[in-house]
C-alpha cells in the first residue's frame, strides 16, 4: 500500500475523479465533502497526506489547514491544495497556512500522482530521520528568535513532560527565559540549563547549540543520569551497563514504559534486560529487584 490519502472537496464529481486517479496509482483513498467531516476522519484514521479544496461552504480549506497545523498529531501531515483559484494571493495564502504544494484545477492525473508521491516520500524521509536521531539518543528542539517552535525530535515532549506544538511557544516559562537570553545575550549567559521534570523525577540538561540556519536556533536535550550510582551498580551486581540503567530506574519506581522513553529504547528491549537482570541478581520480581538494588547502592 502506497499510503492513505484524505481527499476533501465539496464537489462529488471532483471527489470521484481524484479517487479514481489515486486508486489507480495504488493509494487508499478517504473522501469528505466538508472540512468538519474531514477533521473527524483525522481523529479516527492515521492519514498520510491530505488533498484539500480551498473553496468550501462553512469552513474553507485555508481554515481547515490552519486548524490542522495547530495540532501536533496532524502538523507533519502534508497538505496539497487543489483548487481553481490561481491568483498569486491565493497561492501565497495556501503556503502561509501550512500547505506543501498547490495544484490548479482542472486536475491532470500524471501531475497529481507525481506531486502526491513526492510529498509522501519527503514526509516519510523526514520522519525516519527524526526517529533515527531519537534512537541514537540525540534529542533536539529548534525555535525561531522569538521562541516559536519550528521542529523537535519525537522524545522531546516526553522529556520535558510538556505538550509541544510546532508554530507555538508552548514551553515551560523558565526554559523560554533562558533561551531568549541565549539568543539576545550569547556572550554573558551560560549556554547550559538544567530543567527538572518533576513528574518523571529526573533532570533534563539543555544545551544552546547556536544558529545552524537563518531564523533557526537549536537546543540539544539530554537526560541527567546518576552515572556514578549506575556504574557502581554495574560493578557490584556484575551487570551490563544497560542492565544497570534499567534496574536503577526500576528502583526509582519507573514503569517499563517510562524506562523505555527515558533510555530511548523499545518496551520489548526493557523487558529483555529485566529478564536477564533478574537471573543475574537472583530475584523473581520488581519488588525484590528494587530491594536488591537499594542494598547494593547503600552498603
Amino acid at each position: 500500500m502506497n499510503g492513505i490519502v484524505l481527499v476533501v472537496d465539496d464537489s462529488p464529481e471532483n471527489l470521484s475523479l481524484v479517487m479514481n486517479i489515486l486508486e489507480n496509482g495504488g493509494f487508499t483513498t478517504l473522501l469528505s465533502q466538508s472540512a468538519e467531516h474531514a477533521l473527524s476522519i483525522l481523529l479516527e484514521v492515521d492519514v498520510d497526506l491530505v488533498l484539500l479544496d480551498a473553496l468550501m461552504p462553512e469552513i474553507d480549506g485555508f481554515q481547515m489547514c490552519r486548524e490542522m497545523k495547530k495540532i501536533p498529531k496532524y502538523h507533519d501531515i502534508p497538505v496539497i491544495f487543489m483548487t481553481g483559484l490561481s491568483e498569486q494571493k491565493d497561492i501565497v495564502q495556501a503556503f502561509n497556512v501550512g500547505s506543501v504544494d498547490y495544484i490548479i484545477k482542472p486536475i491532470q492525473p500524471a501531475e497529481l500522482l507525481a506531486r502526491v508521491q513526492t510529498h509522501l516520500k519527503n514526509a516519510r524521509t523526514t520522519r525516519a530521520v527524526y526517529r533515527a536521531i531519537d534512537f541514537s539518543g540525540r534529542h533536539f528542539l529548534a525555535m525561531d528568535e522569538h521562541g516559536k517552535i519550528l521542529w523537535f525530535t519525537p522524545q522531546v515532549p516526553c522529556m520535558l513532560d510538556y505538550t509541544l506544538a510546532v508554530g507555538s511557544s508552548s514551553l515551560p516559562e523558565d526554559i523560554v527565559r533562558w533561551y531568549q537570553r541565549c539568543v539576545t545575550e550569547p556572550i554573558t549567559v551560560e549556554p547550559y540549563y538544567k530543567y527538572t521534570n518533576e513528574n518523571q523525577n529526573f533532570n533534563v540538561n539543555l544545551a544552546y547549540m547556536g544558529q545552524p540556519d537563518a531564523g533557526e536556533f537549536l537546543l540539544r536535550l539530554t537526560i541527567e543520569k546518576d552515572d556514578d550510582k549506575i556504574i557502581s551498580l554495574q560493578k557490584r551486581l556484575n551487570l551490563t551497563a544497560r542492565e544497570a540503567e534499567v534496574l536503577f530506574w526500576i528502583a526509582k519506581g519507573k514503569t517499563n514504559r517510562d524506562i523505555a522513553e527515558i533510555l530511548s529504547i523499545s518496551h520489548r528491549t526493557v523487558n529483555k534486560h529485566l529478564e536477564q537482570s533478574y537471573i543475574k541478581i537472583g530475584v523473581e520480581n520488581r519488588a525484590a529487584a528494587t530491594a536488591r538494588v537499594l542494598q547494593a547502592l547503600f552498603i
